[in-house]
């Protein structure tokens, strides 16, 4: 019971970035159940089962908003359902303790580049969009829907952030869009561990605490939207994931005493610069934007 609470307050919190960043689900809750002790498959078998019924609900808020181009859920969704087929299987059919280091390298980097990404980005955006190709979102989508299986997360953190720069989008349309195809994604996700791992490799249980906590936070995060910059918990969540995942590393390398300690050292004090920064530059865009109104 105890495990299901500490899954259900996982689920909660990976709900609460999604839903404030449009990204993230699934690589913090499958850092976080690595770092409790589950396997790479079950944790990311788990975390899309869940992600089936939290992407339908997030998908069908987007619709009832108008945040949804149709075209490209299409276009972006289904080669992501492929790849992420492929993903599933891959990682199925590794062992534990080589899934393990193959996992969090692919979560130290996603996080790496939600850190770097929101911390010194900016996004910019076309003011007369025109839209996406097949030819840009198809590989997009069969990229990131392999990464997203076989890092357990990874859908939004890829896509989200590409299409944002191409400034071709509205950003609400983006946001909505890859929420909406994520959950073809997930399901392909979802069949892939089944056939690959079986259900007896999957703990239910799990899957409906996640679940149970990403419906709770769904309108939270809604309101977190409004009082904390995007910019700042950027750089939060992906500082956390990267020290969360490197403890994997670090123990898959054998590394101890004080080399490990420099490693811990340096991450976090890098990801308190990245945090100081972000939030020194968000002040720095509300004053202007503040001087801009009163003049």
């Amino acid at each position: 019971m105890r495990k299901l609470i500490v899954l259900g307050i996982v689920g909660l919190f990976a709900q609460l970035i999604d839903g404030a960043l449009g990204m993230a689900y699934g690589v913090t809750s499958s850092s976080l159940m690595l770092a409790a002790g589950l396997s790479p498959a079950a944790a990311s078998a788990s975390v899309h089962l869940a992600e089936i019924g939290t992407t339908l609900a997030s998908g069908a808020a987007h619709w009832r908003f108008g945040n949804v181009d149709w075209k490209m859920v299409a276009r972006l969704g289904v080669p992501g359902a492929i790849g992420a087929g492929a993903g599933a299987t891959f990682l199925s059919s590794l062992s534990t303790d080589a899934a393990k280091p193959w996992m969090a390298g692919i979560l130290i980097a996603i996080g790496a580049y939600v850190l770097v990404r929101f911390t010194f980005g900016s996004l910019k955006t076309d003011p007369n969009p025109r839209g996406l190709r097949a030819r840009f979102l198809t590989p997009l989508g069969l990229f990131a829907g392999f990464i997203d299986a076989t890092g357990g997360g990874g859908w939004g953190p890829v896509a989200t952030p590409t299409l944002l720069v191409s400034g071709k989008v509205e950003p609400r349309k983006v946001i909505g869009s890859v929420d909406t195809s994520e959950f073809l994604v997930a399901t392909a996700a979802s069949i892939g561990f089944l056939i690959g791992i079986g259900s007896a490799g999957i703990n239910f249980g799990y899957v409906a605490a996640l679940l149970i906590g990403g419906l709770i936070a769904a309108p939270i995060a809604a309101y977190l939207v409004k009082i904390i910059p995007p910019q700042m918990l950027g750089s939060l969540v992906g500082g956390f994931i990267v020290l969360t995942n490197s403890r994997l590393v670090i123990n898959n390398a054998s590394l101890q005493g004080w080399a490990a300690t420099s490693i811990y050292a340096t991450i976090a004090m890098l990801w308190g610069a990245a945090v100081v920064w972000s939030f020194r530059k968000t002040r720095s865009i509300n004053r202007t934007r503040s001087h801009m109104v009163m003049a």
